[in-house]
């Protein structure tokens, strides 16, 4: 039995504004894709799925990837964010979430060269990257036009005013993961030799260029978050930055591009980031250092095991304690923290932490996880 230090624990409980949003609890929902909006809309299924989290305790609701409107951007499962039909089924979910007194963010998301390959795949459909590459060095598809670039940005800025006009509280830029925006961030994937390309400062240039032309059109205010990592999927070991100064390079062009929160997605959410700089603070607290800006720290909280790309992976994961998390808050090392697997487990995880009910969290168990998913 973990016992925790109740004045310790409520410190998560306390409210933190950012632009126009005050949320009442330091808990989020991380984004986590469910293939489960045929066409590319969201139905009542994902409506409740999210309002039963905010229901739980969660302050903020993440969504899963949400494609923007590009032909190339992810699969038709994967729920859109343009179109009269769509953006009402989206109110239906904001309203859900708002009736149980939570915030939701739809986080913007283009595979790039992660795009399946598709048998019959319409117009427009062939993956596009910056260099044609995918994370594993394959050519995939086909490099992006430095004439393509300008009104790629606008479809992101499209997303995030339609969101935006569906009642969501804030956006989140996906760059991470080895999707579209990490591949330009990664020198891997980013070969390019027009001034996109290169140096880590150019390889920022479209991703801030991205978030730029989101702020123009969503306003003042309105919150941007901005998700990045270190790996990719099925290529754990990469790294973006490998110093803090590789990651000052990285962040603070997206800063000034107007980024009000970052979100360092790593699999375990107190690994030293750096730890010949630092034995333990972890890439939430480098984040947070470096810009000053609110940060949400996200991996393995209340699980004993680092996420793997496959719910599969690991049929059952065993609860873990979060004293580590209540040390790095006390030190100030993030504002935010998501939960992925253990809110898939059980939707009130967040308000057992509160009421001091963990004993009852069975842990993660990947039949019910699934089952949980709709």
């Amino acid at each position: 039995m973990e016992v925790i230090d109740d004045k310790r624990l409520q410190s998560l409980f306390t409210p933190v504004s950012v632009g126009t949003l005050t949320l009442p609890n330091r808990f989020a929902m991380a984004p986590m894709t469910r293939f489960a909006s045929p066409d590319g809309v969201p139905g009542p299924d994902v409506a409740a799925y999210y309002a039963r989290r905010a229901a739980g305790g969660t302050a903020l609701i993440i969504t899963e990837g949400v494609r923007i409107p590009h032909p190339a951007a992810g699969p038709d499962s994967v729920p859109l964010i343009d179109g009269a039909e769509v953006l009402r089924s989206w109110r239906a979910v904001t309203d859900a979430v708002h009736a149980e007194g939570g915030a939701i963010a739809a986080q913007l998301w283009h595979e790039g060269s992660q795009r399946d390959v598709l048998d019959g795949a319409r117009e427009g459909q062939e993956a596009v990257s910056p260099s044609g590459i995918d994370v594993a060095g394959n050519q995939v598809g086909r490099a992006l036009r430095i004439d393509e670039l300008g009104a790629l940005a606008d479809v992101y800025a499209k997303a995030a005013r339609n969101a935006r006009d569906a009642g969501f509280d804030a956006v989140e830029v996906h760059g991470g993961h080895g999707y579209l925006l990490d591949q330009f961030l990664w020198g891997n994937t980013n070969r390019r030799t027009d001034g996109y390309g290169g140096t880590l400062t150019a390889r920022t240039r479209f991703p801030a260029e991205v978030v730029a032309a989101v702020r123009e059109a969503v306003g003042s205010g309105f919150p941007i978050i901005f998700r990045f990592s270190q790996w990719k999927i099925n290529r754990y070991d990469a790294q973006l930055a490998y110093s803090p100064s590789d990651l000052e390079k990285l962040l603070t062009p997206l800063v000034e591009a107007g980024v009000d929160v970052l979100h360092p997605s790593t699999r375990r959410h107190y690994q030293p980031a750096f730890p010949d700089d630092d034995p333990r603070l972890g890439m939430a607290g480098w984040a947070k250092k470096l810009t000053g800006l609110p940060v949400i720290a996200v991996g393995s909280v209340g699980l004993d095991t680092e996420f793997g790309f496959s719910l599969g992976e690991a049929k059952r994961i065993s609860p873990a304690p979060v004293c580590r998390l209540l040390d790095q808050f006390d030190a100030g090392e993030f504002d935010i923290v998501a939960i992925g697997r253990a809110l898939l487990a059980d939707p009130g995880w967040v308000s057992r932490l509160r009421d001091g009910a963990l004993d009852d969290f069975a842990g993660f168990d990947a039949d019910t996880a699934l089952a949980h998913l709709y």
